[in-house]
């Protein structure tokens, strides 16, 4: 008897826990009547489209939902998520029949300040398990706040969007080493660039066009400052044209998905991640595109078109982080992000520069560099933004802004469009090493917020739907969680 029971201890000490990946439950009763269970669904709905619309991952949207369904006492219910829809089921079992219910999002504006509220309230809901006599009053007042939410006035002016920008470029061309001039044309291009793309897209000109449209408008800067520079008594160094193209080119760089598109695909959302990557694709083409067709009708007009040099940064190192700051908080407000979260964007934002300017002093390569500047970034946005309550996804998407290979790319469509045909072969090395620092950069943020999720777990408030609304989550099974067009183009 006692060596039977010797030999059932050692099995219940080889023997495995609980599994981690709960597959094929049985949906449970839950008391709720008909009315209730669409009612509860369709709040999980509004709030995903919601969050998906302003600008949050595939993760959190199917988090938040399944969090906020779950809160009354909906076990088994299926989410499905696509770039374009969203779709729950729930089987209440027996006799009943499922219930399925379907969202299409048709636009994503980032509004990172609206975003903030609508994954508020969805953690309020899922921190407070709803009994079913309470079910109809708490889908009541959860669906007049959201209402209250995504009708809210947006947090700035549009004209305050336009400031924001100018000042983000302005501060591009101090990055890269222009001089004051440089500075303010920067600026009044990038101006120009948000209003034309705004007009253009109040009447419905598709997301490509509008790429192209902002590039076109810069690049036809350059060609009139080729133009006008010889005669002016300045040396035509101290305003490189491509300074300001590439200054006007990062600001419609930082409105493509490549974090989005990255995290999606590291988190399990093969097709929503390939939606996103052929978006990022198509408007990057946009604006090959814009800045192609204004060179070589330049060309073919006999424009004397010349690629200087960029020159060698002189600076401050404090102010060119300075001016990295500037670079976040200005996309930060251009995505309506609130001021305290702005504000921490700049922050951040400048710290990246100053980790890039350090690795790649030590003999790094620019891909190599601005991953590790990433990486920096989204471990600091999932540890400190739930602290201060705000959005990581501010963070890390405003974050890496500086590290964006505006110059690269514009001197890659340069030397191909100018070049002989022996000279196509330097413009794609340049866009090939501008795609790498790409890849680098959306890699380095996305493993460093998978990085820092775990300093982030039993923190309270702020952060993505994760932080607060998904308890029991473990740094061991957070792996297995199933995880724009440019505010110029408004």
């Amino acid at each position: 008897m006692g060596r039977r029971l010797d030999v059932r201890d050692l099995v219940r000490r080889v023997g495995g826990g609980a599994p981690n990946l709960q597959a094929g439950l049985r949906s449970r009763p839950e008391g709720l009547d008909s009315a209730a269970v669409r009612g509860v669904l369709e709040l999980g709905l509004r709030i995903g489209e919601s969050m998906i619309a302003l600008g949050a991952s595939a993760v959190d949207v199917t988090q938040a939902i399944r969090t906020v369904i779950r809160a009354f006492g909906l076990h088994g219910s299926q989410v499905d998520l696509t770039f374009t829809s969203i779709t729950v089921s729930y089987d209440r079992g027996g006799e009943e029949l499922p219930v399925t219910m379907m969202r299409i999002v048709r636009d994503r504006i980032p509004d990172y300040g609206r975003l903030q509220s609508v994954v508020e309230l969805a953690q309020e809901v899922a921190q407070n398990p709803v009994a079913p006599e309470d079910a109809a009053a708490v889908l009541e007042d959860a669906h007049t706040r959201l209402d209250a939410v995504v009708t809210a006035p947006q947090t700035y002016q549009r004209w305050v969007i336009t400031v924001a920008l100018s000042a983000m470029a302005g501060a591009v061309a101090v990055l890269l080493g222009g001089s004051l001039a440089v500075t303010l044309v920067a600026a009044a291009t990038t101006a120009a660039i948000d209003r034309v793309v705004w007009a253009l897209g109040k009447r419905g000109l598709p997301p490509f066009f509008l790429q192209a449209a902002g590039a076109a408008v810069a690049a036809l800067v350059a060609v009139g400052l080729y133009l006008a520079v010889p005669h002016l008594p300045i040396d035509p160094t101290l305003l490189p044209p491509s300074l300001v193209v590439a200054s006007g080119i990062v600001v419609l760089l930082a409105g493509l998905s490549l974090v989005g598109a990255a995290e999606d695909a590291i988190s399990g959302f093969p097709i929503t991640a390939a939606a996103r990557s052929f978006e990022v694709v198509v408007l990057t083409l946009g604006i090959v595109v814009g800045i192609t067709g204004v060179l070589d009708l330049a060309r073919r007009f006999g424009v004397p078109l010349v690629l200087f040099d960029p020159p060698v940064a002189t600076s401050h190192v404090v102010l060119r982080a300075a001016a990295a700051g500037v670079v976040a908080l200005g996309w930060a407000v251009a995505s309506y992000a609130r001021p305290r979260a702005a504000f921490l964007a700049a922050g951040i934002g400048a710290l990246s520069w100053s980790v890039l300017t350090v690795v790649v002093g030590l003999g790094a390569g620019p891909a190599v560099g601005s991953a590790v500047a990433a990486l920096v970034v989204g471990v600091l946005s999932e540890w400190i933004s739930p602290r201060l309550k705000v959005q990581a996804i501010v963070t890390s998407v405003c974050g890496i802004v500086p590290l964006l290979p505006g110059l690269a790319i514009y001197r890659g469509l340069f030397d191909i469009v100018s070049n002989t045909s022996s000279g196509i072969l330097p413009g794609f090395s340049e866009l090939f090493g501008a795609m790498m620092i790409g890849l680098g950069i959306a890699g380095g943020v996305t493993l460093g917020e998978f990085l820092g999720a775990p300093l982030r777990l039993g923190t309270k408030g702020g952060g993505r739907t994760r932080s607060t609304a998904m308890r029991g989550v473990t740094p061991r099974n957070l792996r297995q969680l199933g995880r724009r067009r440019s505010p110029v183009s408004r």
